[in-house]
């Protein structure tokens, strides 16, 4: 079974900018509700530490594996709970040029056994998580370059 979640903000700055934010992962602590913290080099093949915290759930830190790292467009990991198949989970940020600004999409498919099992608190915790770190996002872009 899979499951699918996604999330979309624009953002008056352009994709360069937002890519700036998105992928300077030493600075989540100070604005991002959902990865609190975040460690690791932002290429193709890398591993990063993540640590999640759902809205209303546990904090979980993962380690996924990056797929892609395309300044200033796509930003793709796969992530898996303890075994391949148990409940891997390959996370998405698509960046788009739209009108003076940039389309943020934040996406993520669930596959594996336990998808069935926590399909519900992935709609009540975790979408509701993408939501607020692209608002999150689009408040720091914005307010950076409303300072100049």
């Amino acid at each position: 079974m899979a499951k699918h979640l996604s999330a979309e903000i624009d953002i008056a700055a352009p994709p360069e900018r937002v890519w700036a934010d998105l992928t300077d992962l030493r600075a989540y602590p100070e604005w991002n509700p959902f990865i609190v913290r975040a460690e690791g080099d932002v290429v193709r093949g890398a591993r990063l530490s993540l640590r999640m915290q759902p809205v209303g759930g546990r904090a979980l830190t993962l380690r996924p594996r990056l797929l892609a790292a395309d300044p200033p467009r796509e930003l793709r990991w796969l992530g898996r709970l303890v075994l391949p198949g148990l409940m891997d989970a390959e996370h998405a940020f698509r960046l788009e040029p739209s009108g003076a600004g940039t389309r943020l999409v934040q996406e993520e498919t669930f596959r594996g056994v336990l998808v069935p099992v926590v399909a519900r608190s992935l709609d009540r915790g975790t979408l509701p998580a993408f939501e607020a770190m692209n608002r999150a996002l689009r408040e720091r872009v914005e307010r950076s370059l409303a300072q100049g």
